[in-house]
């Protein structure tokens, strides 16, 4: 996975010096491809940086190893610098120039899926780099927080600040963080936690987390009526689909991630061994476990398929399929991880 992500790892010298980005998509022959789901998007955007730095965080603080921080300093100049200074972020970029795409439905300044993740990413960064400029982008970034949100949107602010109470700092979050936890409370339908309001039937699964950050809020904030609803909406949302090996037309690594996180963070807060099983079954998806019976993870090659669709297996592998497996394999990324490897990133930096 981390070979992929160097792969699709490129300069970005109007962000600063060793400054980098990830490209978006790659083909079958890694070859990028520009975004263009949503019209002309770009080449890389600060909602992949971000989510990428939070995960090569996690592998700095495990390994310490000198590459993977040079790596984290160069996402966390290019999301520093998609910054404006009015606190909101920028998602994409139009080239490698650094052009930011200003006016994009996934682009324009405070969306917020990127604004979300480029503040948790800066929260993350400040506890565990200890970076100066992650605690200047993540003061601006929290003045600038949208008062309405969605709850898959709310799941991420809630991600940061327990990030920050954790770490003792804005204790004034806790009771932020209380609104945030009642709003996604009043948002659900048939005892499932919605991702919207207008959602209707069985939520979809990309990026639905809300049942893991109420489980660890739950615990912070001693409700156990919050453990209670996680617990009664992770099983109609995700029990059924794990168990079937999610089944379904169309499914994405973030998908499976999700449903790893949530059962992962269940089972840590409720120490019940049917989530510690569920998680099992859902990472068994990268293996083969899946209607595609094949493996979605191609361990040799360092990288995994952007998903099965109608029972086919993605031949593209673009960032967010690594950076989601990356985060739901952590153990075994870490477990892999060398000291030096030849493959290098553009600024110097070997990686695995």
């Amino acid at each position: 996975m981390l070979r992929q992500l160097a792969r699709l790892t490129r300069p970005v010298p109007a962000a600063g010096p060793g400054a980098v980005a990830l490209a978006v998509y790659a083909d079958a022959a890694d070859t990028l491809v520009p975004a263009r789901e949503s019209g002309v998007e770009g080449v890389a955007c600060v909602d992949d940086a971000a989510r990428a730095l939070v995960l090569l965080c996690a592998v700095w603080e495990a390994t310490e190893l000198p590459w993977v921080r040079t790596w984290c300093d160069g996402l966390l100049s290019f999301v520093v610098w998609m910054q404006d200074d009015d606190g909101r972020w920028v998602n994409f970029v139009t080239d490698w120039d650094g052009e930011r795409n200003r006016t994009g439905a996934s682009s324009f300044a405070g969306g917020h899926f990127w604004q979300a993740r480029a503040l948790h990413a800066m929260a993350v960064a400040a506890i565990v780099l200890g970076d100066a400029r992650a605690e200047v982008a993540l003061e601006r970034g929290l003045a600038s927080m949208p008062a309405p949100a969605p709850p898959d949107v709310r799941a991420l602010h809630v991600m940061t600040a327990l990030e920050l109470l954790r770490a003792g700092r804005l204790p004034n979050m806790r009771d932020q963080l209380t609104t945030w936890i009642d709003e996604m409370l009043a948002c659900t339908g048939d005892g499932m936690l919605l991702n919207a309001a207008q959602e209707t039937g069985t939520p979809h699964l990309w990026g639905h987390i809300q049942e893991a950050v109420l489980a660890d809020a739950a615990v912070l904030l001693g409700r156990d009526d919050v453990i209670a609803v996680a617990r009664r909406s992770a099983e109609l949302v995700f029990a059924g689909v794990i168990e079937s090996g999610f089944d379904l037309p169309r499914v994405q690594p973030y998908d499976v991630a999700s449903a790893i996180q949530v059962m992962d963070r269940l089972h840590a807060v409720t120490g019940s061994a049917r989530y510690a099983d569920l998680a099992i079954m859902a990472r068994s998806w990268f293996e083969g476990r899946n209607p595609a019976g094949q493996p979605v993870y191609d361990v040799g090659a360092g990288r995994v398929a952007d998903g099965i669709d109608a029972g086919r297996v993605s031949s593209n592998s673009g960032a967010e399929a690594n950076i989601a497996a990356g985060e739901a394999l952590l153990d075994r990324v870490l477990r892999l991880v060398p000291k030096a490897c030849p493959l290098l990133l553009p600024n110097g930096g070997g990686v695995a």
